[in-house]
This record gives structure tokens, C-alpha cells and sequence, in this order.
């Protein structure tokens, strides 16, 4: 499950201490010889919006801030939790708008796969694409025409 959302292309990066790339992987397998749990956080590109609309198109995760129960669960801050903070104070709190945190319950395997991959595509599609220079045309015009206002 957190490998799938690794590779996702609507996904920016995953936490997780069993992780290779976990900077505590060692710590957490000493500290947590079982395992660290069914409980893993990502950052879903389009930030805010993106994990607004990832929320409302799941069917099987439960949209619930507790966490660590027999059914999927997931939670993102920046549109429930902590909705009343700007960008600017949700990354001087360590919480990203892109941050999702996903429970994974006891339910069918492929099922708690597609549901967040149908959710995650559902998000992609509706979030905007930032203006940036890469998205300009080969050409820019290099100013905007005046308009007259009468």
C-alpha cells in the first residue's frame, strides 16, 4: 500500500519509518521491532484542494481524525483539523496543505488499493495546474494588450 502510493503520479512523497528512504528507519526498527504500524502519511500534489477533493471521493476510507482502528481510516489537516490556518501557519506547524494520512484497516487488499487510486485520479483531474514558466508557449507574447474601459 505505501509502496502503490509512492509511485503514484498524483502523489509528491511518503512517510513512513519502514521506508528505505526513511531517515529513522534504524531507530523505528529498534524502537518497533513488530513493524511501525498501518499508518502512513503522504503529499498530494495540488496541496489544499487536491486532498479537499481526494476526501470526497473515497468510498471505503472513513474520513475521521482518530486513527489505529480495524477500518480504513484517512484525515487531511489542511481541509479539516487545522482548516482554519493559512498556508504560511500550517508549514510553521509542520503540516503541509498537501498532507494526508491514511489508516489502513482490515478491508479487502485491492479494495483499500483502488479506492484511494480512484480518489487520488478524481483529485489530479479536478486541481488546477499551476502557472509556471514551464507552461508557457514556445513564443510568449512578451506583453499583455492594453484593454480600453469606458
Amino acid at each position: 500500500m505505501v509502496d502503490f502510493r509512492g509511485g503514484h503520479e498524483a502523489v509528491d512523497w511518503v512517510t513512513w519509518p519502514e521506508r528505505d528512504d526513511h531517515p529513522d528507519k534504524a531507530l523505528a526498527a529498534r524502537l518497533l521491532p513488530k513493524g511501525p504500524g498501518a499508518i502512513f502519511s503522504f503529499g498530494i500534489k495540488g496541496g489544499r484542494d487536491a486532498g479537499r477533493i481526494f476526501i470526497e471521493k473515497l468510498g471505503l476510507f472513513s474520513h475521521l481524525a482518530n486513527v489505529g482502528d480495524a477500518k480504513s481510516l484517512v484525515i487531511h489537516p489542511a481541509s479539516t483539523t487545522h482548516q482554519q490556518m493559512d498556508a504560511e501557519s500550517l508549514r510553521a506547524a509542520g503540516i503541509g496543505e498537501e498532507l494526508v494520512s491514511l489508516s489502513v484497516g482490515m478491508e479487502d487488499v485491492g479494495d483499500r488499493i483502488a479506492d484511494p487510486d480512484q480518489a487520488l485520479k478524481a483529485a489530479a483531474r479536478a486541481t488546477p495546474v499551476p502557472y509556471t514558466h514551464q507552461l508557457l508557449p514556445p513564443n510568449p507574447p512578451r506583453a499583455l494588450p492594453q484593454l480600453a474601459l469606458t
